[in-house]
């Protein structure tokens, strides 16, 4: 497997941070200029309709190799790296056989310690990849680019192995919501897909939260401090009255398993204009309801007895829960499963408290569940994932290509 983590080590080399600010797609330079190395990678292992579009989108196919039919599946992981923290520059390190306590990254003070990341009690003997304490690492999801080829090169290689036609795609702007926005179902051509795109190994996914943005805008008044009396309106004395408000127990630092939340995301504050960033979040539609009408009882409260708005609120719908698209297709589940099972993997069933592409490409008409990469601590300098769980992962999706084509033999 020397291969895979290689090609892993190299691809976080690539700058390929997302944009939101972009209205382009894809919204990096950097993502494009990744997209096209994995082309020709593709190229290079033989693969065939190895296509890059102009808005940064990579297919290809695995033809297959028996002589009857068996359904098309498909393989998928997204390009982009998070905005929350640096992807620029990125310099990971290897720990090799891990053996507890803190982890120093870089040359820096930061750690990585096992106080603030049980998981790392678990991982006692696994080789691991960190950060140097600067960026993050780019696991997610250049883990699961590197798992999805390294998987496809081993079926080559070992073609003695049945599989039935793989379709693989990686996708840009994942991370800003838009990964699916020009994605081509018909030209992709798989009867249902996996992402490649959780975390600790055994994740398998098919529930995720429904997902919601709310900007909410505090408009002020703003005169010289020296005169203001009855004539300045602080927006940020509103701004942080509402955020004040807000549910304390209902944010992602306080809710687990199926709970939803509200989450402040960002804040741009000043006397005339103040901006809270929201994104809401709930597994049930009615519960995400919920939340809205909350916010938008919240503001209408705030314009009471004013003459003018003082608060607006913007709500944008962003993608919903899967389950109810892959549910009628338990058969997409069960396969990953007993893969799990043959490669001793035990699977972890979760809801996914956030989102994939799979989420979007599921009510775009492709089934799509969400595989484990063997990574945590995604979006932060905080993260890394193990060798072994990478080649679990790898294990686990040529199990899949297997397992299938022996289903419908």
């Amino acid at each position: 497997m020397t291969s895979l983590i290689d090609r892993f080590l190299n691809y976080v080399t690539f700058d390929t941070q997302s944009d939101p600010s972009q209205g382009c797609c894809p919204s990096s330079k950097g993502q494009m200029t990744f997209a096209a190395f994995l082309r020709d990678e593709l190229l290079s292992l033989g693969l065939h309709d190895v296509v890059l579009d102009d808005n940064g989108y990579v297919m290809a196919t695995l033809r297959s190799n028996v002589d009857y039919k068996v359904p098309a599946i498909g393989f998928v992981a997204h390009m982009d790296t998070a905005p929350d923290a640096s992807g620029s520059n990125v310099k990971p390190q290897l720990v090799e056989n891990y053996q507890g306590g803190d982890i120093a990254l870089g040359k820096g003070e930061e750690v990585l310690s096992p106080i603030q990341y049980p998981d790392l009690h678990e991982l006692h003997g696994y080789d691991i990849i960190t950060t140097d304490g600067t960026t993050l690492l780019g696991a997610d999801n250049k883990a699961g680019i590197a798992e999805i080829i390294s998987a496809v090169e081993y079926l080559i290689v070992n073609a003695d192995i049945p599989h039935g036609d793989i379709k693989i795609a990686f996708t840009p702007d994942e991370e800003i919501g838009r990964g699916a926005d020009l994605f081509n179902v018909e030209k992709f051509g798989a009867q249902w897909a996996y992402t490649i795109d959780g975390g600790p190994v055994g994740e398998l996914e098919y529930e995720n939260f429904n997902a919601a943005a709310a900007t909410v805008t505090f408009h002020g008044n703003n005169v010289h401090p020296g005169t203001a009396k009855g004539k300045m309106v602080n927006s940020m004395t509103f701004a942080s009255r509402f955020q004040a408000e807000m549910p304390s127990e209902e944010t992602p630092e306080m809710t687990e398993g199926y709970e939803g939340f509200y989450h402040l995301t960002t804040a741009e504050m000043s006397v005339p204009k103040s901006t809270l960033h929201y994104i809401l979040r709930d597994f049930e539609q009615e519960g995400l309801e919920r939340r809205k009408a909350y916010l938008k009882d919240k503001v209408a409260t705030f314009n009471q007895g004013s003459k003018q708005k003082l608060v607006t609120l913007t709500v944008t719908d962003n993608y919903s829960n899967m389950k109810e698209m892959v549910e009628p297709h338990p058969h997409i589940i069960d396969i990953a499963k007993q893969a799990m099972i043959a490669c001793a993997v035990k699977p972890n069933i979760k809801p996914i408290r956030g989102g994939t592409d799979g989420a979007r490409l599921s009510f775009m008409g492709l089934p799509c569940p969400n595989i484990f990469t063997g990574g945590y601590n995604f979006h932060g300098i905080h993260e890394f994932i193990t060798v072994q769980g990478m080649e679990l992962a790898v294990n686990v999706i040529v199990q899949i290509a297997k397992d299938t084509a022996i289903r419908y033999r």
